[in-house]
């Protein structure tokens, strides 16, 4: 069967808009498509990520072709990946003929974790943000990751006559890294899991288990220390012209949590 002539569609939005006032970002936010994302080591992940879209619109257009950033995601053939991003943003701005724009994903980021005693496997998820923008003729990328760890308080350790007492905790690192920089998902998660009381596991047997205890006794930390430990550590990788570092403590003797934060801009001297 023949398909039938498309009818003649106006296309509204190449019309001109009579307020002249330019647009700074439109787009489309919370788009959910599956993809696969492969890290530093070349390991590809399946994965489901929300995407952010947007571009700058001039003074003079009515609208912006929505559908077009929608197809710039549904048309990657290859996995997404740090290197990888700003090539797609480049793809975005030439469909949509912007000199400005930005896209972003979320999405969860597994890895294989060996517990520290018995050896036995298990999957640590992360929650992983990349973002890439072009604005103002100077392109920027920024890489987060939220990563779960245990703290243990120091204070407590010090007049406490059994134990001491402990939480969970989210390390939240975020870098923008200079031109031609590499690094790896996996690089960032280990900087912060280094920094922290323990890391966390899927699984533990008990020697495991005694493991980390001990491990976290013996390492505690407050949430400044979180914080500053991983900045010393970023502050010292030319790799990263910018970095912003979270910690919060979800309190196991509160009902509230305990925070941390350094933000650096590029030539904050600090």
């Amino acid at each position: 069967m023949n398909r039938p002539e498309a009818p003649e569609i106006p296309d509204v939005q190449s019309h001109a808009d009579v307020r002249e006032l330019a647009i700074d970002r439109v787009g489309i936010r919370g788009l959910r498509y599956p993809m696969r994302f492969a890290d530093g080591n070349g390991e590809l992940l399946s994965t489901i990520a929300s995407c952010n879209v947007y571009v700058a619109l001039p003074a003079e257009r009515k609208g912006t072709h929505m559908s077009r950033l929608v197809s710039v995601i549904d048309e990657m053939t290859d996995p997404l990946s740090i290197a990888t991003l700003p090539a797609l943003l480049q793809t975005l701005l030439s469909r949509l003929e912007s000199d400005a724009g930005s896209i972003e994903f979320a999405f969860p980021w597994f890895l294989r974790k060996m517990a520290p005693v018995s050896g036995v496997q298990s999957m640590m998820d992360y929650e992983v943000r990349l973002a890439a923008e072009a604005a103002d003729g100077k392109r920027t990328l920024d890489v987060s990751v939220i990563v779960p760890v245990m703290s243990l308080c120091p204070s407590s350790k010090a007049i406490a006559d059994y134990g001491a007492h402990n939480q969970r905790s989210h390390l939240t690192l975020g870098v923008r890294p200079r031109a031609n920089a590499t690094f790896s998902l996996h690089e960032l998660i280990t900087l912060a899991e280094e920094e922290a009381s323990c890391d966390l596991y899927g699984l533990l047997k008990r020697a495991d288990e005694k493991y980390v205890t001990e491990r976290a006794y013996e390492r505690p930390r407050f949430v400044e220390d979180l914080v500053r430990g991983i900045a010393a550590r970023v502050i010292e990788d030319p790799r990263f012209e910018a970095f912003s570092i979270a910690a919060e403590n979800f309190e196991s003797i509160h009902n509230h949590s305990a925070y941390a934060e350094i933000v650096r801009t590029p030539g904050d001297k600090r």
